[in-house]
């Protein structure tokens, strides 16, 4: 299914339907204030699985990120944070940044790396957040898969190429061409592993 909708005024019918296909186990495409991803339910492992068959990845490997409405979800998911980085987290989200934080007991196994961490984002945009907050809790979330960016800034490109491998491709506009700039918070001192759309003053 191609659902369009409205990328400032999500209209809420349209978010229940893809809140109601989430929780069902679905897989969507949906725009973020970066480049359109793959997102599922965090609790459905098939779904999870599914989205990992799209990317022809193993689940540990997938840098699958947490997407969250703002940063109350941080405690449940993440490890205590020290105090300057959770300040870090409040200058930059929301926005095009994801944060490499260390795991809680809370993720699912099957979404933890190797190194017990997971990928945090707030993205700035107003459809991603309504189906966080329509949810209940986070979105998993995942690039798609290949390197056809140009592609993939379209919906009905999308929708061609995946259709039929996902339950709805979200049509919100034309997306972006730039992934969001990564960043390592687990050592000593944050570190930029990949630079993106978010610019960083550190």
């Amino acid at each position: 299914m191609l659902l369009h909708i409205h990328p400032i005024n999500p209209q809420p019918r349209q978010i229940k339907t893809v809140v109601e296909c989430l929780l069902d186990g679905g897989v969507i495409i949906y725009p973020t204030d970066t480049i359109y991803g793959l997102g599922c339910n965090i609790f459905q492992h098939k779904a999870v699985e599914r989205i990992c068959r799209i990317k022809n990845t193993d689940p540990h490997k997938a840098n699958l990120s947490f997407i969250c409405d703002d940063l109350s979800d941080l405690s449940t998911y993440t490890k205590p944070l020290a105090t300057p980085i959770f300040r870090l987290l409040k200058q930059y989200l929301p926005g095009p940044y994801t944060f490499i934080l260390p795991a809680s007991k809370e993720v699912p196994k099957l979404l933890k790396t190797k190194k017990d961490t997971i990928g945090l984002r707030v993205p700035d945009h107003a459809i991603a957040n309504h189906i966080v907050k329509e949810l209940g809790h986070p979105l998993l979330s995942a690039s798609l898969p290949g390197d056809m960016v140009e592609e993939y800034t379209d919906p009905d490109s999308i929708f061609d190429k995946f259709g039929k491998l996902v339950d709805i491709v979200i049509d919100g506009g034309i997306g972006g061409m730039v992934p969001s700039t990564i960043v390592d918070c687990t050592g000593d001192e944050p570190v930029v592993t990949r630079e993106g759309l978010g610019e960083w003053y550190e």
